[in-house]
């Protein structure tokens, strides 16, 4: 399995790549060194990271900002911005795909597949920036009691599993102002380019897409099915009158299911139907449709939602197609609350720009929750030292802390101490 070390160095040599601002300017950064100094903020979630090494630079002669991101020199925070104000978002792009062809290759997807074989992609939208006075071209707009609010939003796609704790994200997807487009841009419209833009690169992961009813319409679900995916998307009454018709007046095959003891014990019950048109008129997608209500033993309802699918459903299949739809709600608690309010601050403004820049610095902060997941999946003395520190919070503030005041050699180095709670006192 690729090292930590190696996934940065590969994304460092990818940043190369990325356009040179550099001619007419007076910077003698390289581009490479720019990004990956905002993403060594975002990978120690430490504001004053950069200022701490290159308070270290001056005393050591040397820094972990060099050491462990090799970095050769340490931009300051205005001069990072403006750098990467301008920068095409879609240039961060194929560092996702890279690590999660990496889990693919080493078997760090393999407990994450269901459904025989399946990868469970969910798609969700969620906001990253709000203001009344700082806007940019790329800001959607909405006037609440009086004022005119501008806002980002993005479409995200994060690979969720049931009874996996860990969800990987790929590329999101900017909801934003579209050239040549009157109406404000939306979640249906960004997940239709998101497919075009990855969904090829993502067929071969043999992928199930998941979301709410906003996306179970035969535009989307057809966009999905020509994009080499399925899909199981929850579907309403309110929204898919048609298809509830089908539902109504006949008797449908079921299932039940008792799980857990004592007052945790829950009963399943299990409806479906299949080859069944998804709205009215002739060239209508044909799909199936599952119910699953969840009882207490005195009959109280604790859950209730209806999927439709192009998957079969069956009397063997239907739990697990239920248990994989509702997993869509881990893009919620698993990925939006960890970088809401788990120390990525993905709702912070780290810098708004006059372009691009808060889409480029969303774009890092997600490369790092990536990185971080990769490293809880696949590597030893990172699970280790989390394992050893327990809470989450707790490895990044001892990374913080030990990284202000020591100069560590590689990230082998570092993570042992962590590991061991024994961090070496050699210098590099």
């Amino acid at each position: 399995m690729t090292s930590l070390g190696t996934h940065l160095r590969r994304i460092r040599s990818q940043f190369a790549q990325l356009p040179d601002k550099r001619r007419g300017s007076n910077t003698q950064y390289a581009m490479e060194d720019i990004a990956m100094a905002a993403l060594s903020v975002f990978f120690m979630q430490s504001p004053s990271f950069l200022a701490h090494q290159r308070t270290l630079a001056e005393q050591q002669g040397r820094s972990n900002a060099q050491t462990l991101f090799g970095l050769d020199r340490i931009p300051c925070d205005n001069h990072l911005r403006e750098m990467l104000d301008g920068m095409p978002p879609e240039y961060f792009n194929p560092q996702f795909h890279d690590l999660v062809d990496d889990l693919q290759q080493g078997g760090g997807l393999a407990p994450m597949r269901r459904l025989d074989g399946r990868l469970l992609i969910a798609l969700d939208g969620t906001q990253t920036f709000h203001s009344r006075k700082l806007h940019c071209p790329n800001c959607s707009t909405r006037v609440k009691n009086g004022n005119t609010e501008y806002f980002h939003q993005m479409l995200a796609a994060t690979v969720v599993a049931p009874g996996q704790a860990q969800t990987g994200p790929l590329p999101p997807e900017f909801i934003a102002p579209q050239d040549g487009h009157l109406k404000q841009d939306c979640e249906r419209e960004a997940a239709k380019r998101w497919l075009e833009r990855h969904g090829p690169r993502c067929a071969g992961l043999n992928p199930v897409y998941l979301g709410d009813a906003l996306f179970a319409c035969q535009s989307i679900c057809q966009t999905l099915l020509d994009h080499g995916g399925d899909f199981l998307l929850t579907c309403k009454p309110g929204s898919h009158k048609t298809l509830y018709e089908y539902t109504e007046g006949v008797t449908l095959p079921t299932r039940r299911v008792s799980r857990g003891k004592g007052i945790q014990r829950r009963i399943f019950h299990y409806r479906w139907i299949t080859d069944i048109p998804i709205r009215d008129g002739q060239d209508a997608l044909r799909v199936n449709w599952l119910e699953v209500i969840i009882q207490r033993p005195n009959g109280t309802v604790t859950f209730r939602s209806a999927y439709l699918t192009n998957l079969d459903v069956n009397r063997d299949n239907v739990a697990e197609l239920a248990e994989c739809a509702r997993a869509r709600w881990k893009i919620e608690n698993e990925t939006f609350n960890v970088l809401k309010r788990q120390g990525y601050h993905l709702e912070h403004n780290f810098g708004h720009g006059k372009d691009t820049l808060a889409s480029v610095l969303v774009l890092l902060n997600l490369l790092a929750f990536a990185l971080h997941t990769v490293f809880d999946l696949t590597q030893l003395q990172w699970q280790q030292a989390r394992q050893r520190l327990g809470a989450r919070k707790r490895l990044f503030e001892h990374l913080r802390s030990i990284t202000c005041y020591q100069v560590f050699p590689s990230w082998n180095h570092l993570l042992s101490g962590l590991a061991t709670g024994q961090p070496s006192i050699r210098s590099p």
